[in-house]
């Protein structure tokens, strides 16, 4: 598909009926609308997440030509489609009399894209129809089915809307697997609550280096800021690069939830801590700004140039190490660790709503198996009674609780309780064994006046 939408622009008709040659201007919005379909096909198709190609295509492919403000609205699009996709699959399926042969290409991921403009990026109707139809018509693959494309956004435009309405959009939204592992977890109040906030969409959330300047920059920047420290700017829409304290350091992009396992090793000042599986760094800057000696580890040669990258950014300091978690050994044992392990990461959707459609249920057990060797290894890297703290961003027990319960069982540490007063009195937060849980559609102040952050576990052990 990605090919054909690059030869495609030799032929397109205008609303008046008059061809362009291939040499002449796009339509405006012609080039953003082709790289979210592209982008989301190559998502559905290779089940890479969209973030890691949208970032090799910003940096020296497809998107590189395109200005910021179309940059924005494929992110939007493709966003917007994944949230909300099977509603939409829902829609389409009432307009298609049979299934779409392989050999469409990018139908599919066209009329998820109109639909997604339509319905809820309020699109107007002549614009994001005509769009998916030059684009269509401009694909050798997908040119046979330009009147499809046509005649169901169409459809679409005209009676979607009404349909939408009478569907239950938090639960439609999820798909079954997820559904049915929360309502078990959680109960059914809290698996829609989570997939509420799911549809919502996630804040930008920052951490400010120092803690003491924190209630300054929420003033600043037009944010608030909440008792855990983490500053929210709910409203920002905007290239984060062009924030005030984004190029002097001052401050990075980091979740409230994420924000939280670096407060439960407590005062770090002058000790030396490890931090497992690091990039892109958001914790070992924590840890390097609260006076650690950090060292941080990570697999990926590529994350790893990014974590260096908002090291030197920021002026904090690190030392960094391509290396295998699993097998990597400090020359000395530190005084604490910290492994945030690779996971599922079902509690980031909020983020990253293309995650549903690309994960399956059989990878958590194979997460689960790594996660418990990754943390039986921590447990052996610091010094007798060092602390470790485990955490991941995913909902599932197997990856949190289970993990923990394991190494317990075996004797090789013992749990140090998490309490209230750690995290701002939010006791909420706080699970009946004393380990750190945070759902989605939890409020992250006293008053429960503000809701919404994302999914994580931490438990804080002393090894043995």
């Amino acid at each position: 598909m990605a090919r054909g939408a690059d030869r495609g622009m030799a032929e397109i008709r205008t609303p008046r009926g008059k061809r362009r040659s291939g040499s002449s201007a796009p339509q405006a919005g012609l080039p953003a609308r082709r790289e979210a379909v592209r982008l989301i096909a190559e998502v559905l198709e290779t089940g890479r997440p969209f973030d890691e190609l949208f970032r090799l295509s910003a940096g020296d492919g497809p998107l590189a030509g395109l200005a910021p403000r179309d940059r924005a609205l494929v992110r939007a699009i493709a966003a917007t489609a994944f949230r909300h996709k099977l509603a939409i699959d829902d829609i389409l399926g009432r307009f298609l009399s049979r299934p779409l042969p392989r050999r469409a290409g990018g139908v599919y991921a066209t009329l998820l894209s109109g639909a997604a403009q339509l319905l809820f990026l309020r699109v107007p109707a002549h614009a994001a129809i005509d769009l998916a139809v030059s684009l269509a018509a401009g694909d050798r693959q997908m040119r046979p089915f330009k009147g499809l494309v046509n005649a169901v956004l169409r459809k679409v435009s005209a009676e979607g809307a009404a349909i939408a309405a009478g569907q239950d959009a938090a639960r439609i939204a999820t798909p079954d697997w997820l559904w049915r592992r929360w309502v078990s977890a959680y109960g059914e109040a809290e698996a829609r609550a989570i997939a509420e906030a799911h549809l919502a969409g996630a804040a930008l959330d920052i951490t400010v280096a120092d803690d003491v300047q924190a209630a300054g920059w929420a003033d600043r920047l037009g944010g608030v800021l909440l008792p855990t420290g983490t500053v929210r700017l709910a409203d920002h829409s905007g290239r984060v690069e062009e924030l005030a304290g984004y190029g002097d350091g001052v401050w990075w992009v980091q979740d409230a939830a994420a924000a939280l396992p670096v407060r439960l090793l407590g005062d770090v000042r002058g000790a030396h801590v490890v931090d497992l599986c690091a990039a892109p760094g958001g914790k070992a800057m924590q840890l390097a700004a609260r006076g650690a000696r950090v060292t941080a580890i990570d697999s990926s040669a590529h994350r790893l140039a990014r974590l260096a990258e908002n090291l030197k950014r920021t002026g904090l300091a690190a030392d960094t190490v391509h290396g295998d978690a699993a097998l990597w050994r400090p020359a000395e044992p530190a005084d604490a660790v910290l492994l945030d392990a690779p996971c599922s990461a079902t509690g980031t959707i909020r983020r990253h709503p293309d995650l549903p459609h690309i994960k399956m249920p059989e990878q958590i057990g194979a997460l689960a198996g790594l996660q418990s060797a990754l943390l039986a290894h921590a447990l052996t890297l610091v010094k007798p009674g060092g602390l470790v703290v485990y955490c991941s961003c995913s909902l599932e027990p197997e990856e949190g609780p289970e993990v923990v319960a394991k190494v317990l069982a075996a004797g090789r540490a013992e749990r140090v309780p998490v309490h209230a007063d750690e995290l701002a009195g939010l006791g909420h937060f706080v699970t009946a064994e004393g380990d750190l849980r945070t759902l989605p559609g939890q409020a992250v102040d006293a008053a429960g006046d503000l809701k919404g952050l994302d999914g994580f576990f931490a438990a804080r052990l002393r090894a043995l």
